[in-house]
């Protein structure tokens, strides 16, 4: 029997649901049995690959890479997975929202600020566009399952993926991952 493949990918965020991840220690070595990691920031993988059966998506959909992203993974993912209170509401991502006008706060943070040149990156790759708002996942994608907290601990997460890689739901209660 082939394992399943599993990815992780972080949006708009702090990562802290990644840390929170590699804090399940020995079980990673379990989950190295099982699944087979084939996108993730730790994995440093560039692209996102077809087939992936479970993705934990950490953040909010914040600029115009993070909705690619978020639809590339959705096209490409059996179950998609909003992963941490960022994914699920848009959490300390989303604070920016009241401030307005996405180009009025790059101004304030790279012309406007005393210890910047007074230039805002404008190579690609740098400060990819900010989208007018941030938003949750499930808003731009279609979401399967939510697993929230800020960040989930490491016992829910290791609960939830082995329910998730077992197909069997009924293993995952109410306070571990909700379904959408």
């Amino acid at each position: 029997m082939s394992k399943a493949r599993l990815a992780t990918a972080w949006l708009g965020g702090c990562s802290g649901c990644h840390m929170s991840f590699l804090d399940m220690d020995e079980w990673l070595f379990e989950l190295a049995d099982l699944a087979d990691l084939v996108y993730s920031p730790i994995a440093d993988v560039k692209v996102f690959p077809p087939d992936v059966d479970i993705t934990l998506v950490e953040g909010a959909v914040a600029n115009e890479d993070n909705v690619e992203l978020a639809r590339e993974i959705r096209a490409n993912s059996k179950v998609v997975v909003s992963f941490g209170d960022c994914a699920v509401t848009g959490n300390v991502t989303a604070m920016r929202n009241p401030l307005g006008d996405p180009l009025g706060i790059l101004e304030a943070v790279y012309v406007n600020a005393p210890d910047r040149n007074g230039v805002i990156p404008a190579e690609p790759g740098i400060v990819p566009p900010l989208l007018p708002q941030v938003q949750p996942l499930h808003k731009v994608i279609k979401v399967d399952a939510y697993l929230p907290g800020c960040p989930p601990p490491a016992d829910r997460i290791q609960r939830a993926v082995e329910a998730l890689l077992a197909g069997d739901p009924s293993r995952i209660t109410g306070e571990d991952i909700r379904f959408g």
